[in-house]
């Protein structure tokens, strides 16, 4: 006679996650093949997030700066990545603060905090694999942060983290999915893909108590919030200083046509699984829908 499986409760996820990370490690050292040589034919970013690709001031570049382009866009990308887990792991450790030291969300907060570090040095090391020049965050990116990370509710961080999250593992997929990328690239964005599912996949499960429940206001809240942290972190994609080291000659052109190309290769291309997510609790209506059209150019 079959015995019915137990439905999964947040607390059997949240062990199941445990149990893998601490069985299958995943170190960047060996994981990722840092001896391998950058060549002229490897790619650094995909063209279907390459910001200018596509547009009549992308033929203008030379070749050099083509590449120069793709290597500062796949850097700044990084530099976010890593700045973002970092702000997260200030609110990880405030949080713990609140839970039981043997509690599953403690133990299982402990594990993230453990990969997060870990990502932020492989991002470091790729970042200085290929000799890029990362911009740093505006002044007002680094208040706002400080603020949120530091004073903004567990429900609102969770939300905002999760939605970067999820924008982020779609350059990962797309850097693993492209033809002829840079080994190091690939396998950077690989294993940094493995632990985020688990870490979208506890999240998703941590805001069930607030969404299951939450009425039209709230639902519409969370899919505000979504749509704006992701819109927040794209803003450190493309700069004007890039095209500005690169020596071209009318720079805020450039930026301008590159800020209008990846919202669009964007909006395409990184947002599917923010817009499942958002859906999955019925955050989408008719105000919402607008502001993720002219926020993200969002196909909802």
């Amino acid at each position: 006679m079959s015995t019915a499986k137990a439905p999964e409760t947040f607390e059997s996820v949240a062990e199941r996650l445990i149990a893998i990370s601490i069985t299958k490690p995943h170190l960047s050292e060996t994981f990722v093949p840092w001896e391998m040589p950058l060549d002229a034919h490897h790619k650094l970013m995909p063209e279907s997030l390459l910001s200018l690709y596509g547009h009549e001031l992308f033929d203008t570049l030379t070749k050099g700066q083509q590449r120069e382009l793709a290597r500062a866009e796949v850097v700044q990308v990084m530099q976010s990545y890593a700045w973002s887990e970092a702000m997260a792991c200030l609110f990880f450790n405030r949080h713990l603060l609140t839970l039981q030291t043997a509690s599953v969300e403690h133990r299982f907060l402990l594990r993230e905090l453990i990969e997060e570090f870990r990502h932020q040095e492989m991002f470091a090391r790729a970042i200085t694999t290929l000799n890029g020049r990362p911009l740093p965050q505006s002044r007002l990116h680094q208040i706002w942060g400080r603020i949120t990370v530091e004073y903004f509710p567990a429900d609102i961080l969770f939300m905002s983290i999760l939605g970067i999250e999820l924008a982020s593992d779609a350059y990962g997929k797309a850097l693993q999915k492209s033809s002829d990328i840079y080994p190091v690239l690939a396998k950077v964005a690989e294993l940094h893909s493995i632990e985020e599912g688990r870490h979208i996949v506890y999240t998703q499960w941590w805001l069930k108590r607030y969404t299951e429940n939450a009425g039209w206001l709230r639902r519409s809240f969370y899919s505000l919030l979504v749509c704006m942290n992701i819109r927040f972190m794209r803003t450190l994609y493309v700069r004007k200083e890039i095209f500005e080291r690169m020596g071209v000659t009318d720079p805020e052109r450039y930026a301008a046509a590159a800020e209008k190309g990846l919202r669009e290769k964007f909006g395409a291309n990184a947002l599917d699984e923010a817009i499942k997510f958002v859906q999955s609790f019925n955050g989408f209506n008719a105000i919402t829908k607008i502001v993720w059209r002219r926020i993200l150019n969002a196909a909802v």
